[in-house]
């Protein structure tokens, strides 16, 4: 270590550590650049075929003569499997008949011009004057299409490996694409759903000249819409965020209601900070008033309770309304939007680890139940 770093205070174990760690974590994989992985294999076969075959020559007491044929076989090896790649680079991308006939054609060219190669060097280096017959030189044919079929196959095997990597991330990018644009859509329903019926109790102020009231309903819809329009259409928020954009809708239909509308929130402060789709909640209490408070002259209670079961959150959603669940199968059948929504929101967010029920409350009303998984990181649906 330099003077200069030991002055600058050099790093202890764990800023080492530290330091260290990040780097080993953005390695390039290796076959991110394929250029470079094909370089390093052929090396690195060739150079093993040298050694383990000057290694066994040695042994045998072949003499450095031996060593000079092995390299030039090397050598010959290598400069034939970079044409062979270089074809194979082309006929991967054709039909499968043609690749095939054209390599193993390719194959048996390369073999004989191996073991030509090869002859010449072992009537040269090894026993001068003496050339292989019979079954030395079949044996000698057999190792070289032996060995260049199995570089063959490597080369094929791997690329088709990655061909194949790149059509399931190519496939997985899509999917990914349309269930976003799915999920935008299913987003993107509930604001002009609650848009027009919101202009529509505005309008209605209007016409019978309530002038106030009409004005502090567009002042409450206009901050609900700022604070809704904060979050991403496909991300997700915490449960304290979405009971705050709840309140901030009941403050409007409040306007409407008045004492006939009287939401409760229960919430428990160890599922504050869980996430959930954003606008999940908000069609199920607008079903609620419209099938629980609006038919009856007195209104109802609507309740939001939300409780951590483990590694769970259950949220619960009910009223004190006539408990009729033909009102909800119309609810969602009417507009496509309630309901089926959020059915199709948590399915595409979590797939099958979610649980979604409605109930009729023994006590009149009805309940709709929703459990997630337990999750405080960031995520954007899809999870």
């Amino acid at each position: 270590m330099s003077t200069s770093a030991v002055q600058a205070g050099a790093p202890g174990r764990g800023e080492a550590a530290a330091s260290w760690k990040p780097f080993r974590l953005q390695q390039q994989p290796f076959f991110d650049d394929k250029n470079r992985a094909f370089w390093i294999l052929q090396s690195a076969g060739w150079g093993g075929y040298f050694f383990l075959r000057s290694l066994s020559g040695l042994a045998n007491n072949f003499g450095f003569n031996l060593v000079i044929h092995i390299a030039l076989l090397t050598a010959t090896g290598y400069s034939l499997t970079l044409l062979m790649a270089a074809m194979f680079r082309r006929l991967i991308k054709m039909r499968p008949v043609i690749t095939w006939v054209t390599s193993i054609i390719l194959v048996l060219i390369a073999s004989a011009a191996f073991s030509a190669i090869e002859t010449w060097s072992h009537a040269t280096f090894v026993k001068p004057g003496i050339r292989p017959e019979g079954l030395q030189f079949f044996g000698s044919i057999i190792l070289t299409v032996s060995l260049l079929v199995a570089w063959s196959a490597l080369y094929y095997g791997i690329n088709y490996y990655l061909l194949l990597e790149e059509q399931s991330d190519r496939l997985l990018r899509l999917e990914n694409q349309a269930s976003a644009a799915q999920l935008a859509m299913l987003r993107y329903q509930l604001n002009p759903h609650f848009l027009f019926n919101t202009l529509n109790s505005i309008s209605t102020l209007v016409l019978l000249k309530q002038t106030e009231r009409a004005n502090a309903m567009l002042s409450r819809l206009s901050s609900f819409l700022r604070y809704t329009l904060v979050n991403e259409p496909m991300g997700s928020v915490t449960v304290a965020q979405e009971v705050e954009t709840l309140k901030l809708y009941l403050d409007i239909e409040k306007m409407r209601f008045e004492d006939r509308l009287r939401p409760r929130f229960e919430i428990d402060d160890n599922v504050s900070k869980a996430r959930l789709p954003s606008l999940l909640l908000q069609p199920l209490v607008e079903n609620a008033i419209k099938y629980a408070v609006t038919p009856q002259e007195e209104g109802a209670d609507i309740e939001v309770s939300a409780r951590r079961l483990g590694e769970r959150v259950v949220i619960t959603v009910r009223d004190s309304g006539p408990g009729s669940e033909d009102h909800w199968v119309k609810a969602q059948e009417s507009t496509g939007v309630g309901l089926a929504n959020i059915r199709d929101r948590l399915a595409q967010a979590y797939g099958p680890d979610h649980r979604f029920e409605t109930d009729t409350n023994r006590s009149g009303g009805f309940s709709v139940t929703i459990e997630i998984p337990f999750q405080i990181e960031t995520f954007e649906e899809p999870k």
